[in-house]
Parts: C-alpha cells; structure tokens; sequence
C-alpha cells in the first residue's frame, strides 16, 4: 500500500513517505485540526485484519501513550480509515542512531548520554510493565534534544517475535534497506530468549541495549554472521571481542557493564535498566 502526498487519513494529509518495515509503512503528515507535522505508520492488512490483534495493538498504544517521557517518541492518535488502521506519533527531526553509526563509532561522552537517555527511557516503560521487544539502532532517533526511542511497547501488543516463525517480521519500522540487509537486521539485538522461541521480559531489552551500546562503542555490531543461521548460532554461543581490543582508549567499566548486559542466561544479566 502506498500513500500519495495529498490524500487523507481521516484529519491527517499525507505529506510523503519516511520508511516502511514489516509493521508496515510511515508517512510524514499534517495534522489539520492543530497545523502540526505527525508521522503516521500504516499497518499492513495481514496485522489490521485480525481482530484480536487489533485489540491488543489498541491496549497498548493507551499504555505507550500515557508514558510520556522526554526520551521516547510520544503516540499522539490510533485511528482506522476506509479500511486503514493507523498510528499517529511524534515527528522527529534528526537521524537513526542506525544512519550515525555509518560514520563510525560514537565519542566517549556522546555515548554515555546517549547511553543513559535510552537505560532511563527503559527503565519509564518497563516500570509501566511494557517491554519494547525490539531496541536497535534503526529504534533510537538522535535529535538535538537528546535520543527519542521509536515504536515503544508495539511489538509487544502485536503480539510478535514471540515464536520462531515470526522471526523474520521486523516488528518495527526500518530505514529503507534491501530485504537481506532488513531481514538479518532484526536479529543482531534480540536476546537468546527471544530466538528460541520463550517469551521476551525486561531483560531482552538489557541484552539489546547491551549490543547497541558495544557497536555505539566500536562501530561494530557485538554479534556477526553472514547467514541467518550462523548469526543466531553466534547469538547464542560466542561472545563478543572486548571492547578494549577494538577501541583501547575505552574505560574498562563500560565492557564490564556490556558484557553483563549480554549474559545468555537473563538471570544472570542486569534485572534493571
């Protein structure tokens, strides 16, 4: 489905397009009634035509929305139009934390408030009792005011990634990107739990923010494989190069603290953001 610029949902005029993923596509939009800029995602028909997802898409955006927090982007609306349904967020001007590591690894005291905005936008959503489920680089905006965390909670209330055959459903919008880059793209931050089937809590979300912050550290992702199989084999197995060996100047605490935040077990990782 395609939206051209000009045509409506219900209040909202349809600018032009941002992205699409695999919860379907995002359009930049104006809000009518308040003259303001939106982003607008448009949910593919095989997750809106599903009454019970829908229902629980519905419960949770009410839990996102009522987060409020400096650092994750504000759900403003949910909405179904002519056989649409559609989310209504925050417009964002900045860059992917995904499109910034292109240009190599982030200084020291930039990725510590980076670090720390993300860890305190966590700890918000998982004392509401939600998980995001899917933390990446392509998830976290970086603007002049700091890091917004993108599509928080979502997967959850879809309902995905909770069972292997859905692994290759990026729940959550990414950059425009070819399928082989997209598809490997959604399993470099998910925790062990996640791949083999069980059911993703808090600390998924530790083991992610762990991998983003080692490749904010390196510029290199914590996990590699150049297939899908040897990817999640790694996950699931090896453990990542020291940061130090990568980058000397590094402090040794930060590789300390990374590397408990990707313990296999989650028992065994930091239980709080």
């Amino acid at each position: 489905m395609t939206l051209a610029p000009g045509s409506r949902l219900g209040p909202y005029e349809i600018v032009g397009p941002l992205g699409a993923g695999g919860m379907g596509e995002v359009y930049k939009a104006k809000d009518t009634r308040l003259d303001r800029l939106v982003a607008i995602k448009v949910l593919p028909a095989h997750l809106s035509g599903a009454p019970e997802l829908k229902q629980r898409l519905e419960r949770e955006a009410r839990a996102v929305s009522s987060l409020n927090h400096p650092h994750i982007c504000t759900l403003f609306d949910i909405g179904r139009h002519e056989g649409i349904d559609y989310l209504v967020m925050e417009h964002l001007e900045g860059e992917t934390l995904a499109e910034r590591l292109k240009r190599g690894p982030l200084p020291f005291p930039e990725l510590m408030r980076a670090a720390i905005q993300i860890s305190d936008a966590l700890d918000r959503a998982h004392r509401s009792g939600i998980v995001h489920r899917d933390l990446k680089p392509g998830n976290v905006m970086m603007t002049k005011t700091g890091t917004k965390l993108l599509d928080f909670g979502l997967a959850k209330g879809m309902g995905l990634a909770s069972a292997p055959s859905n692994l290759t459903m990026s729940p959550t919008m990414t950059s425009p990107l070819t399928s082989d880059g997209a598809i490997v793209g959604t399993f470099q931050y998910m925790a062990p739990e996640q791949l083999e089937g069980r059911e993703a809590d808090a600390r998924s979300d530790i083991f992610a923010l762990g991998a983003v912050v080692y490749e904010m550290a390196t510029g290199t992702r914590a996990f590699e494989g150049k297939t899908q199989a040897s990817l999640i084999a790694s996950i699931l197995k090896e453990e990542p190069r020291p940061i130090g060996a990568t980058v000397p100047a590094a402090p040794a605490p930060l590789d300390r603290l990374v590397r408990l935040c990707l313990r296999k077990d989650p028992d065994e990782r930091i239980q709080s953001a």
